[in-house]
């Protein structure tokens, strides 16, 4: 009887590897709809809700951003594509541990930023000092970087401003900033949040596109029209168009032949440079006249 029923409850089970599928989750428009993983499930419903988790590096093939992870959460699915979008980005443990040293100032800051499309991100920058300082100076550093990053936050989108964090151009902005009041050794925001999503869909600002010097066309040498004259003959299409100019030389030939040699045409005179001659004031020449000297001899005594 015991056989018989462990029988019985195997065939009941079912292998649930079977019913399951692969998906292929696929990054925001923002980051160019990128493959970030594959991944099972039994439907699409079970899918919804799930974050993915990939670093930067492997995003953009750029090995300099390997210490930045990346949260995206699938929101839709369609077919086997499933859709995310971002949550948020870490920075590594191991890259923390490296910019944070003894004897040395690190200045952390939260702050909650409403972007141009109305959503809601959470930024936590830190700044790190060569030297132990004072409250009095940590507190206007942390002024400094809340001001930058609020011009910079409400005057651009989400999508924009996640790109000008993780590609350090917020941090600089910061660190330039800061430097007036402090000189700051090193800045980074560690750690986004995205409160809510944004209420107000709007199109990102193109870049715009430089016009391109026009190419001057090379005026066509003997080498370069004998070789277009060999491309021609190895095609059948070729050889036509060559027997085509012939005739038509050969045309142009015969007619020029034909013309009556009377009617010659006049050759423009080539006008002989005139000398200006300058009228000089002349003198009249006249002679010196002779006076009459005596001669005296002198007489031998």
């Amino acid at each position: 009887m015991t056989k018989a029923r462990t029988r019985t409850s195997v065939k009941k089970t079912k292998d649930k590897w079977k019913s399951k599928g692969w998906y292929a989750v696929l990054a925001p428009p923002t980051f160019d709809n990128v493959q970030i993983a594959d991944t099972l499930a039994d439907g699409p419903s079970s899918m919804i809700g799930r974050i993915a988790e990939i670093s930067l590096q492997d995003l953009t093939n750029d090995f300099r951003k390997s210490h930045i992870k990346l949260f995206f959460r699938i929101n839709k699915v369609e077919e086997t594509n499933a859709y995310t979008q971002f949550v948020g980005h870490t920075l590594t443990s191991d890259y923390l541990r490296r910019m944070i040293r003894r004897r040395k100032s690190k200045v952390d800051g939260v702050y909650d930023i409403t972007t141009r499309d109305g959503a809601v991100l959470r930024v936590k920058p830190f700044a790190t000092t060569d030297k132990r300082i004072q409250n009095s100076q940590k507190k206007v550093v942390r002024e400094a970087m809340k001001k930058t990053l609020f011009d910079q936050g409400t005057t651009s989108t989400l999508s924009e401003f996640v790109k000008a964090i993780l590609d350090g151009r917020t941090g600089s902005d910061i660190y330039k900033n800061c430097k007036g009041f402090y000189p700051v050794k090193r800045i980074e925001i560690y750690k986004t949040e995205v409160v809510s999503p944004p209420t107000i869909i709007m199109e990102d600002k193109k870049p715009e596109k430089k016009e391109e010097p026009q190419e001057v066309a090379e005026p066509e040498t003997k080498e370069k029209k004998k070789a277009k004259k060999a491309e021609k003959e190895l095609t059948p299409e070729g050889e036509s168009e060559i027997k085509e100019e012939v005739l038509e030389e050969k045309s142009k030939e015969e007619e020029s032949a034909e013309e009556p040699k009377g009617k010659t045409k006049k050759k423009a005179k080539a006008k002989k440079p005139t000398k200006k001659t300058e009228k000089k004031e002349t003198k009249p020449k006249t002679k010196p006249k002779k006076v009459a000297t005596k001669k005296t001899k002198k007489s031998g005594k």
